[in-house]
């Protein structure tokens, strides 16, 4: 079993999930030379926002093969580290898109409405209707800074509320953002003309203080701005100088530069709305976060390609959930193909691997499917663990050619890929696609065959296409002691052409137990491989 130290606190759910197969620690408030100490014997490592995951602290772990971040950002990661020593960091960046959707609009209609100098003022003791007499948000115009999943969802229920919608991201066409009823602007111009203004970007070099004193001077007067994104979005100086000057009318912030932000001016200002970082805290979120992190580490744990990889080549949020369902399939077709083409002592050596995608991947970037392709075929032929992180330069190290190619689909499979592993002897060339019921085995070598693996160990028994065959084998795998879990049989391509069993085992078979099978009547060839 896999050891997971997780240092801060999870829902109990993503600690079930990954109690099912690993060893689970809980070590929660330690220091960084504790954690330092403790890490040396674990695999994966799982954090939130509370510790951070340092150059000292990934160097220690010298058995890391996951570093998990249970939430969005992670900034708390030392991410090129991780990167240098081959560790795959992943996240999870849907699990709070709803919930911070909706605290980001609950601050915008608490901003339009006055809301908690409203409740402070009647807590006190007084009743001040004209003074806290709010605007309507229809028929107003919100700029959206930052249109990915979160923006989205904002617009969504902005539109809901009859608002115009504008928004700045230059990472989205215009065409993609007019057919869900948004123009897209400069940074500028937004702020020109916008009544209220969200925030919804990553933060990095490039916008941090996006939001400054010069883009601020061009406010729209009474403008009203949100962040429940990232502190260093925004020069806090100016814009508490814009407040006060009455460039900007009101703020609702839920993050800060440094946190936590107790005795920042901005939280001491009548006109600034502020809650302590809530807005991906509610159960449903830290739920889903838990959830998706467990079953990331449970898939780099088990030699496959997570969900949402962080350091490597990024593809946006959107592509990556049309690929994620064909990580799996991809590395097991490779597999299979490595595995049957290293199978003979005469099989010679990998040169290249040819990947067709057939099916809706024209105009994707599919480097997360070739990765996951490249982890099952020198998965088997080297000693050197492949993840995600180091496929492609192990691929290069060892002279691995690697084509893709994208083609329409065939019926009756929408998605499906293929890969093919040449040796300078002969191909093998393996199709797999992805169901509501898991991954299935389409094709192998010229078999056409509908297979959905149970077992981890595969026998592929070639023989004539006769009655009786299936019969022999099944007696003989009796004998042996041996549990059948699953098959599937397909017959040659032509009369002359052998047919395939494909028969998922409770165990791997010795050389002296495959022979058992290969020298029974009408048997021509039998094959080992372990997913």
């Amino acid at each position: 079993m896999a050891k997971v130290l997780v240092s801060d606190e999870i829902a109990q759910q993503g600690l079930d999930l990954l109690r099912k197969d690993h060893e689970v620690t809980v070590l929660t408030g330690m220091t960084e030379e504790e954690l330092i100490i403790a890490i040396v014997d674990y695999d994966a490592l799982i954090v939130r926002s509370q510790t951070r995951v340092t150059r000292s602290i990934i160097e220690a772990g010298t058995q890391l093969k996951a570093i998990a971040r249970a939430g969005v950002g992670i900034d708390n990661v030392d991410v090129d580290t991780a990167t240098e020593h081959g560790i795959i960091v992943v996240n999870a960046p849907l699990a709070n898109t709803i919930s911070t959707a909706e605290h980001a609009f609950a601050l915008l209609l608490a901003t339009a409405r006055n809301i908690a100098p409203a409740d402070a003022s009647l807590r006190s003791g007084k009743w001040e209707r004209s003074k806290y007499s709010g605007v309507e948000l229809a028929h107003k115009t919100l700029g959206i800074v930052g249109l990915g999943r979160i923006g989205s969802e904002v617009a969504k229920r902005a539109q809901a509320f009859q608002m115009n919608v504008v928004a700045y991201d230059p990472f989205v066409s215009k065409d993609k953002a007019e057919r869900i009823g948004i123009e897209i602007r400069e940074l500028i111009n937004l702020f020109e003309i916008s009544d209220f203004v969200t925030l919804h970007t990553t933060l990095n070099e490039d916008t941090k203080h996006l939001i400054n004193a010069e883009v601020l001077s061009h406010a729209k007067p009474g403008l009203r701005l949100i962040n429940a994104a990232r502190g260093g979005l925004i020069d806090e100086s100016a814009l508490l100088e814009a407040i006060s000057q009455g460039l900007v009318n009101q703020a609702g912030l839920d993050v800060f530069s440094s946190e936590p932000a107790v005795g920042n001016p901005l939280t001491q200002h009548q006109n600034i709305t502020v809650t302590p970082h809530l807005a991906a805290s509610t159960s449903e979120a830290q739920t889903r976060a838990a959830v998706n992190i467990a079953e990331q580490v449970n898939q780099i744990l088990q030699g496959s390609v997570p969900e949402f990889p962080v350091n490597i080549d990024t593809v946006d949020t959107d592509t990556m959930l049309t690929l994620a369902p064909f990580l799996e399939p991809s590395r097991l077709a490779g597999s299979i193909a490595s595995q049957l083409a290293l199978g003979t002592s005469t099989s010679g050596n990998i040169e290249s691997a040819h990947i067709n995608y057939f099916g809706h991947f024209t105009g994707l970037e599919t480097h997360p499917l070739r990765s996951s392709a490249i982890i099952g075929i020198l998965g088997p032929a080297t000693s050197i663990p492949v993840n995600i992180v180091n496929a492609l330069n192990i691929a290069e190290s060892t002279g691995l050619i690697v084509k893709e190619k994208f083609s329409e689909s065939i019926d009756p499979y929408e998605n499906l890929v293929q890969v093919t592993v040449n040796t300078d002897q002969l191909s093998e060339k393996v199709s797999t696609t992805s169901t509501n019921a898991g991954v299935e085995i389409v094709s192998i070598g010229e078999w056409n065959i509908n297979f959905r693996p149970v077992s981890k160990i595969l026998l592929l028994v070639e023989n004539l296409d006769q009655p009786g065959e299936v019969g022999r084998v099944g007696q003989v795998m009796g004998d042996l002691g041996v549990n059948i879990s699953s098959m599937a049989v397909a017959p040659g391509t032509t009369m002359d052409d052998p047919a395939l069993m494909v028969i998922g085992i409770s165990r791997p078979l010795d050389q002296s137990e495959a022979l058992k099978i290969s020298d029974l009547t009408g048997i021509s060839r039998v094959r080992q491989v372990t997913l």
